[in-house]
């Protein structure tokens, strides 16, 4: 099911500076083609969805930009995904409940921070469930496959792909990630972070040439929210620090050349700014049409909202210096001008 929200509607979610609980809204169902921007809809606006969702991975799929978000609720109650899919950043198309509960025999709660990617026509959407707390607790890192980006999802394997804590990483925070032709589990809560190998059909992990499984790459004031991705031969790999309900919430990064390390910690880059909205993190990014463009996705909770759970997901542009380092990213109202995909 696709329906269509636009960018005005988002003017429900912050009135006067505080969130209103706000539900994706009804709308005449389209088909998967979304209109070009007018020229009053030319800068996304921020939040850029309507309702509450937390740690956005965004990723382009052919001539889509789509956003796997976690639905943002209680524990109990986090039991669905949706999907949110836009030819340009600022029109978006709602795709709701892509992957459920029902859909996974052994998961029954706090489902989180899906990552999907594309593999021989098959799209695979990997997400923590239960939020475990020690070995021998039903729960972990899951796998769900489907034919198209926006389901149905099923699960692949009846059990998660990870169950147990591996170097003190509590199995969540999933990041699936390609380079030179490897697929790596990036993942970890509880401030640590593992690196394993995916096999080829992403129904197990596959050790390390040393025998090891799972390796870890902890870099200094790392806490969850792993994500990685390459630009001008470095490897970047950011993560979140700080508490999730806190204002000391933020991203960070590193550079280095393999997913294996080592890293070279470079410094923090996403804070919150009171006067707009606190709490930002758990991010992702996304390269933009163009030579060097790209944007960064994160949630962030909106000025004068305490709820743990009341945050909302926003897009800012992400600039590089002379050198390669990230600058700063200013969070703002406005979010970024349309980059249509051709």
């Amino acid at each position: 099911m696709r329906r269509q929200i636009m960018p005005m509607l988002l003017a429900a979610v912050i009135l006067g500076g505080c969130a209103t609980r706000v539900h994706p809204p009804a709308a005449p169902v389209l088909s998967s083609s979304a209109p070009a921007p007018t020229p009053a809809l030319r800068w996304s606006g921020n939040p850029i969805l309507p309702g509450w969702y937390a740690d956005p991975e965004v990723v382009r799929i052919g001539d889509r930009y789509w956003i796997y978000p976690t639905y943002s609720a209680p524990y109990d109650k986090q039991v669905r995904f949706d999907a949110f899919s836009s030819p340009d950043l600022v029109s978006w198309i709602w795709h709701p409940r892509i992957l459920t509960s029902k859909d996974v025999v052994w998961a029954h709660r706090a489902m989180w921070a899906p990552s999907v990617i594309e593999k021989d026509g098959k799209y695979y959407l990997f997400f923590g469930a239960n939020d475990i707390q020690k070995n021998g607790e039903v729960g972990g890192i899951g796998v769900a496959v489907a034919d198209a980006p926006d389901g149905p999802f099923r699960d692949l394997l009846g059990k998660p792909l990870v169950g147990e804590f591996h170097n003190g990483a509590q199995p969540i925070d999933q990041f699936v990630f390609r380079d030179d032709g490897q697929h790596y589990l990036i993942y970890g809560g509880w401030r640590h972070c593992n690196v394993a190998k995916l096999s080829e059909k992403f129904q197990s992990l596959v050790p390390f040439a040393d025998g090891e499984t799972f390796k870890e790459i902890t870099p200094p004031g790392y806490v969850e929210g792993p994500f990685m991705f390459r630009r001008g031969g470095k490897l970047y790999f950011m993560w979140s620090e700080g508490g999730w309900t806190g204002p000391d919430y933020s991203v960070s990064y590193a550079i280095g050349d393999s997913p294996l390390g080592p890293f070279t910690r470079m410094g923090t880059v996403l804070v919150q700014d009171p006067e707009i909205a606190t709490g930002a993190g758990h991010h992702s990014v996304v390269r933009l049409p163009g030579e060097d463009e790209w944007a960064i996705v994160y949630h962030r909770r909106p000025k004068g909202e305490t709820g743990a759970n009341s945050r909302v997901v926003c897009i800012e542009r992400m600039r590089f210096d002379a050198e390669g380092r990230i600058e700063p990213v200013r969070i703002s109202n406005e979010g970024v001008e349309a980059a249509p995909l051709r």
